[in-house]
């Protein structure tokens, strides 16, 4: 039978296939030629490779179970120390340089096979979920991007992490130049994508975008030169779009959300002994499992006895009461994280100024999957007159700014008590703690910069900011503002100049 006598849909498949086969071949044939000389390039532009390494582990933690698609010579795979790592590509020759780099009887935990990430089945054989799917470079030779992206939900869960590294096409004329001088290894024609396409193509194969870093913007040591430069200005506004090296990280829209887990609403008190009450009366029973768990300050107005006469009175919900062992706010909250049993941690201050009422919001962010680490924001609806100082609403909305680009993610409010996180995460945090060490006395940063390191997907929900009807404030605008800074100050050197 002719190609004339077919039905048009099969001839075009066919032709479609046809091109797709020789591209693929193209690419293997390429990087097999490639593959004895790949380490001596990696080693020729040994700042570029660290730095990119670096980056890579500071947002993959080590001793996750890693899935490197185009893994290469095996290089990154194994600097992310993976409790178990799976290394394809398309090369054979590049998955036979991997094994003798990281033979199985010294690296037992990481596997090196040949294989398609484009073919269909390929993906679905793995033993998934895996906690980071990795693709360095990768997008760049995808023959349809779109559709391995969607591919990817059969090795993903609710916790897992996509991780998409790719060069800025603005740096092609320089790539182009330096290949042509014989100062970087020569590249068949890659996929023209900018941070903008890689988190619209995600987007179309439902992952939701989590956060986009640009690093590198000068990627040689120039006699310490680079080094200074990136750590201090490539992260900066607007500067940053220059960088050689774009990131984005998206985590499965078709995972996310919990079933009604249970939750634990945390109370940290000091001298409230008027809200303990409201407190209870106040609160919805949102949850089919809520643990409501006081952490009581060293009070002396008498909140302690209040606390207790409240739980007395009310037999019918699962009341508990804890004195705290140290001081600040951020003591109580770790406290009470430690010891609460629900599924899902819920900061409440006890003055009340965010409304109990309103927690059931969080709570379905949470659960529906919109979000994994839930922030209240008092800026968005008018506040009651003297519920906020001008100078600290003025000093709180510059603030969003600025942590919002040391973040990544939107942040209009950093200091807004409500903070909502299973306990899962938290525990994640608290074991990733000593990155940031014991630094903040009000728990706030602890929880936010935690929540950035681990990737975790941010909403913000507006309540109405109220006026406080019992006691008095415990924050000072000024201590309040020097706060600010210092964290400013530290998250930059934390998160961006590290």
């Amino acid at each position: 039978m002719n190609t004339q006598s077919k039905p048009l849909h099969v001839v075009s498949d066919s032709v479609l296939e046809n091109g797709r086969q020789r591209r693929k071949k193209m690419v293997s044939d390429y990087y097999d030629q490639a593959a004895p000389g790949r380490d001596k390039w990696i080693a020729r532009n040994s700042y570029f490779h660290e730095e990119d390494c670096r980056f890579t582990r500071f947002i993959v933690p080590p001793g996750l179970k890693v899935l490197d698609l185009g893994c290469g010579t095996g290089n990154m795979l194994a600097r992310l120390e993976p409790s178990e790592g799976v290394g394809l590509d398309i090369s054979p020759k590049m998955i036979d340089v991997a094994r003798r780099n990281y033979p199985e009887e010294r690296h037992p935990n990481l596997t090196f096979q040949v294989a398609d990430i484009e073919d269909p089945d390929m993906l679905e054989s793995l033993d998934g979920p895996f906690d980071v799917i990795l693709l360095s470079d990768t997008i760049g030779l995808l023959d349809d991007v779109e559709a391995t992206l969607a591919r990817l939900h059969h090795v993903s869960s609710n916790g897992t992490r996509i991780i998409i590294a790719y060069y800025s096409w603005l740096w092609t004329p320089v790539i182009a130049l330096a290949e042509l001088l014989g100062a970087k290894m020569r590249q068949i024609p890659l996929n023209r994508l900018g941070p903008e396409d890689v988190s619209a193509l995600l987007e179309l194969a439902d992952f939701d975008v989590i956060k986009r870093d640009w690093r590198q913007l000068v990627p040689k040591r120039l006699f310490g030169l680079g080094p200074l430069i990136n750590r201090s200005l490539a992260t900066l506004p607007f500067i940053r779009r220059f960088c050689v090296r774009h990131y984005v990280v998206a985590r499965s829209q078709r995972h996310a959300g919990l079933d009604n887990p249970s939750t634990t609403v945390v109370i940290p008190c000091r001298n409230e002994r008027g809200n303990i009450a409201p407190a209870v009366a106040r609160l919805p029973e949102f949850c089919d499992d809520l643990e409501i768990l006081f952490v009581e300050g060293h009070s002396s107005d008498g909140t302690a006895e209040e606390i207790e006469r409240v739980i007395a009175r009310h037999p019918e919900r699962d009341i508990k009461f804890l004195v705290q062992d140290g001081e600040g706010k951020g003591n109580a909250v770790h406290m009470a994280f430690e010891a609460a049993r629900g599924d899902v941690l819920m900061i409440l201050d006890a003055d009340l100024t965010v409304p109990p009422e309103a927690l059931p919001k969080f709570y379905n962010a949470l659960t529906a999957g919109k979000g994994e680490f839930i922030n209240g924001t008092r800026l968005v609806y008018p506040m009651e007159k003297r519920a906020m100082r001008p100078l600290n609403l003025i000093a709180n909305f510059c603030f969003s700014i600025v942590f919002s680009w040391l973040l990544n993610q939107r942040f209009t409010d950093t200091l807004c008590g409500t903070k909502v996180l299973t306990k899962a995460h938290y525990l994640d945090i608290a074991r990733n703690r000593a990155y940031f060490g014991d630094f903040d006395p009000f728990g706030d940063f602890d929880l936010i910069f935690g929540a950035s390191k681990l990737n975790l997907k941010v909403i913000e929900i507006p309540i109405r900011y109220a006026e406080r009807t019992y006691g008095s404030t415990q924050i000072s605008r000024f201590r309040h503002g020097i706060l600010l800074l210092r964290m400013v100050v530290f998250a930059f050197r934390k998160l961006k100049a590290f």
